[in-house]
């Protein structure tokens, strides 16, 4: 009789490990300070060159 319970390939094991394998958790608080330092800082880089062009405007 053949025993049904032997996986030759082991794809059974494999894939049990595969989906009980947890996920890397990614950094999203640094990742977002970040982001919102840049942001800031082109905001402010484009006040200033709207500042500028006006004020070479009325110049």
């Amino acid at each position: 009789m053949a025993d049904n319970d032997i996986d030759p390939a082991a794809s059974t094991q494999m894939f049990r490990a595969f989906v009980e394998t947890p996920e890397p958790q990614t950094p999203a608080a640094a990742s977002g300070g970040s982001r919102t330092g840049l942001i800031t800082a082109v905001v402010i880089v484009a006040v200033v060159v709207v500042a500028a062009v006006a004020w070479l405007a009325l110049k």
